[in-house]
C-alpha cells in the first residue's frame, strides 16, 4: 500500500494536543496544501481565516457547542464559501451581472472543503493530528460578528490542528460502514430496514460492540445528535445565511 493511502487510512479525528507549537513552516505548506486543491474553474471560491487570536479562540471554543480543546489548539483556521471576491471583481469589470444565488454557494462550499481536506492530509504527513468543527456554522449572529463575515459569505467548516497526545496516537480510528451500503453502481439504492440492520449489525461486529441493539443505538443516536439543540441551532443559522443567497 504506498504512502498516501496509508495516511488516509489512518486519519483520525484529534481533540487533545501537545503544548508544542507548530512551525511557519509547517504551517505555510498546510496553506499551500489547501491552495492545490480542486476548485471549480480555478476560482478558489473561498476565503481562510487564521484564528492567532487566543481571545477569539476561547470565544469560539464557547460558541461552536463548548468544545474547550479549541481553545487549545496550535492552528485555528476557519473556511469560508466565498462569493463576494468574485461578485467584486465582475462589479469592479464592469459587468452587468446577477447578484449570488444558492447554486453559487454550494458550488463555493465544495470548493472550501475540498481545500479544507487537502490542508488536513497534508498536516497527516506531518504528524498533525486535526478535527473539523462543525459548529461554526450555527449562531450565525455571534460568529458573524465575531469574523466579520460578509452577506456573500458563509461559514463552510473550521478545522483544528496540532500535536496528538498519547492518548489520541492510540486510540482505536472508529470503524465505517461497508462498501456494499455506500457505493451503487448508475443508480442511487434505497437501502431496506433489512439491510439498514444488516449494515449496522456489521459496522457494531467490526467495532467491537457486544449486545448490540439497532433499536437502542440509533434512537440514542437520533436523540443526540439529528434531533439535538445544536442540530436545531445549525438549521436556523443556515436558513439566515441562505437568505442573501435567494
Amino acid at each position: 500500500m504506498n504512502e498516501i493511502i496509508q495516511s488516509i487510512e489512518k486519519r483520525k479525528s484529534v481533540r487533545v494536543f501537545e503544548e508544542k507549537k507548530i512551525s511557519e513552516e509547517m504551517k505555510n505548506a498546510v496553506f499551500s496544501a489547501a491552495f492545490h486543491a480542486p476548485t471549480a474553474g480555478c476560482q478558489m471560491l473561498y476565503s481562510i481565516i487564521d484564528v492567532t487570536n487566543q481571545e477569539l479562540k476561547e470565544k469560539l471554543a464557547v460558541t461552536c457547542d463548548n468544545q474547550p480543546f479549541i481553545a487549545k489548539a496550535p492552528l485555528v483556521l476557519i473556511f469560508l464559501a466565498d462569493c463576494r471576491r468574485w461578485f467584486d471583481s465582475y462589479r469592479f469589470a464592469g459587468c452587468d451581472c446577477r447578484k449570488p444565488t444558492e447554486g453559487d454557494l454550494l458550488l463555493a462550499c465544495s470548493d472550501a472543503l475540498i481545500a479544507a481536506q487537502n490542508s488536513v492530509m497534508a498536516a497527516e504527513s506531518f504528524g498533525l493530528g486535526s478535527c473539523y468543527i462543525g459548529d461554526i456554522m450555527e449562531n450565525i449572529e455571534t460568529h458573524r460578528e465575531l469574523l466579520g463575515l460578509d452577506d456573500y459569505v458563509y461559514p463552510a467548516t473550521m478545522v483544528v490542528y496540532g500535536y496528538p497526545a498519547k492518548s489520541q496516537r492510540e486510540r482505536k480510528k472508529p470503524q465505517r460502514f461497508e462498501k456494499e451500503y455506500i457505493v451503487f453502481e448508475n443508480t442511487y439504492q434505497r437501502l431496506s430496514e433489512e439491510k439498514h440492520r444488516e449494515m449496522f449489525c456489521k459496522w457494531a461486529g467490526k467495532s467491537g460492540k457486544i449486545n448490540f441493539s439497532f433499536d437502542e443505538y440509533v434512537q440514542a443516536f437520533c436523540k443526540r445528535k439529528y434531533m439535538s439543540d445544536f442540530s436545531e441551532e445549525m438549521t436556523r443559522s443556515a436558513r439566515e445565511y441562505l437568505k442573501n443567497f435567494k
